[in-house]
Order: structure tokens, then sequence, then C-alpha cells
């Protein structure tokens, strides 16, 4: 641990004890620290208890300033103000210095990145390599089903119902939501797991296996999904690619479902997502729509 740091250590102990105890799965947990690490070096030195609002809004004003996204700064900001509730919660600490800041606002006025079916069936028929047909699995898991990265990577050989086409998913806030599977997807799942590779431990439930024989991990997937963006992509100019990752392939679920008519609600179900305001964000309207929407307008004089 870092010289800087060793005032902290009994904090940084005890929230992460915290996370586990919370359900929080290990690659949060490392995010989370990593942000905390961050803010608490930001500090030199300064004792926790003395730590006010003021600090930590210079700290992301700091993080801001080097560049990095809206959706980074508000992780960043949800890491510490995670932190400092964790201390509380273990009688450690009496105030919550990040409580009550704004998040930021900005990143709503981009330009909503997802594929559609076409480009969704081109993304697909560019996976590639060894491990072609479990990567098309997860792929299809995400795309066609809403799951998110780590949901893939947690998914185990049992929660999947071979009777009833349906998956058992752990989500977000340690809840569980039973997710139909497409008829379509069923023959591609069966068989990645008919090819799963064998794992080193003889117990190992993990339905997606990596070349290493370990569960695939969350870090491995979306650097599959990178590469296989890459390809995608490979004949279009640099300045015009889109940033896309793998959890793109969950918003373009969304947005294709929303755009076949299904109700909201529904979508906030298989997404997983506890408040129907967070699903919202998959409702755009693109210039097409706007430009058929107008055309059914007849003025007369």
């Amino acid at each position: 641990m870092n010289e800087w740091s060793e005032d902290y250590e009994e904090g940084l102990e005890a929230f992460l004890i915290w996370m586990k105890d919370a359900g929080y799965t290990p690659y949060t947990q490392k995010s989370y620290l990593v942000d905390v690490k961050q803010f608490l070096e930001s500090l030199n030195g300064k004792k926790l208890e003395s730590v006010k609002k003021l600090h930590v809004i210079s700290f992301l004003t700091s993080v801001r300033e080097r560049g990095v996204s809206d959706a980074t700064r508000n992780r960043k900001h949800a890491s510490i103000n995670c932190f400092f509730k964790a201390l509380i919660e273990l009688e450690l600490l009496l105030t919550n210095p990040a409580a009550g800041i704004k998040k930021s606002k900005t990143e709503i006025n981009r330009e909503p990145v997802y594929l559609d079916e076409g480009d969704l069936g081109r993304f697909l028929s560019s996976i590639d390599g060894k491990y072609k047909g479990r990567n098309l699995a997860v792929f299809l898991l995400m795309s066609y089903m809403g799951l998110r990265v780590g949901e893939v990577h947690t998914l185990n050989l049992s929660d999947y119902n071979v009777e009833r086409h349906s998956l058992r998913v752990f989500g977000k806030g340690r809840k569980w939501r039973n997710v139909p599977i497409p008829e379509d997807v069923v023959p591609f799942l069966d068989l990645a797991i008919e090819e799963r590779l064998n794992p080193w431990r003889s117990k190992e439930e993990a339905m997606f296996i990596s070349q290493k024989g370990r569960r695939l991990s969350i870090r491995g997937i979306q650097q599959i999904a990178a590469d296989t963006f890459d390809r995608f992509q490979k004949d279009v100019p640099a300045a015009q690619r889109r940033p896309y990752s793998s959890h793109k392939l969950r918003h373009s679920f969304a947005t294709m479902l929303l755009r076949k008519g299904a109700d909201l609600r529904t979508v906030q179900e298989l997404l997983g997502h506890s408040s129907i305001q967070t699903t919202t964000v998959y409702t755009h309207i693109t210039s097409r729509e706007k430009e058929e929407a107008m055309s059914k307008l007849q003025v007369q004089i």
C-alpha cells in the first residue's frame, strides 16, 4: 500500500468488507476501490472526518479537466459516495461529504450509440476465431436478451432451464430475474454449452469458460467485443467510426424491442431496471422517424 494511503487503510479495508457483505461483484469492488484511492490521494493526508463537500467537488472537477467522459466522472462520484455511506453504516464516520452533489447532465445531449438490426447482424457475422461458438452465444445473450456483461460473466450452467427455454439471471442489486430465450437463440446457446471448454476445476459451474480454463472474465468479454467491433468497422474511415462497446449490445436490444412495440414496463422487467426512469434512456427518436411523423401532416388552406 502506498504511503499516502496508510492513514486510510482502516477505511479502505472496512469499505471492502462492506461491499462484499452487500453482494457487490469482484469487478465492481475493484472499480470502486480504484476510484476511491484516487480521491484519497488527492486529499494529501487530510483525515476523513475533516473532508468537506468542497474537497469532493474539487476532485471531480480535476477529473473532468483531465478529459474523462461524463459517465466516468459520475461513476467516480458514485464510488466516493458509496465509500462514505459504508463508513457511516459501519459507524466509522458521521457525515457523507459526497452526498447531494449533482450528477453531470451533459451526457444526455450526446447522440445515443446502438446498432440497428442490420448492423447487429453484420456485427454478429464479424465474430471469428477458435472460440466463435462461445463468443457468438455470449453476444446473442447481450443483444437479443439484454444481459449486462457482468450478468453473462456470472451465468452458471444450472441457470439455464432447458425445458422452458429461459435463463435465471443474477443482476444489479442482488436481484434475480427470469429471461425467456428467443427460439432463434436457443440452438446457438445449446451448441456453446455442448462445445464448452474443459475447466481446470472439475466443479466449475460457469457457463462460459476462458481458454485458461477459468470463468470467462468481464474484461475478457469486453476485449472480445472490442476486437469484434474493430473487424466490424474495419472498412469505415477512422474519423467516422462509432464508439461501440459490449454494453451497446444491451442498448441495441432495448431499442429493438421498443421499436417493435413492446411497452416500457416489459422492457424494464427484461433489462432488470429497478426504476422505469432508467429504461426511458432507450426511447430514442431518430431523424427518419421524425421525418415520417412530419410527413403525415397535411396543410389544408
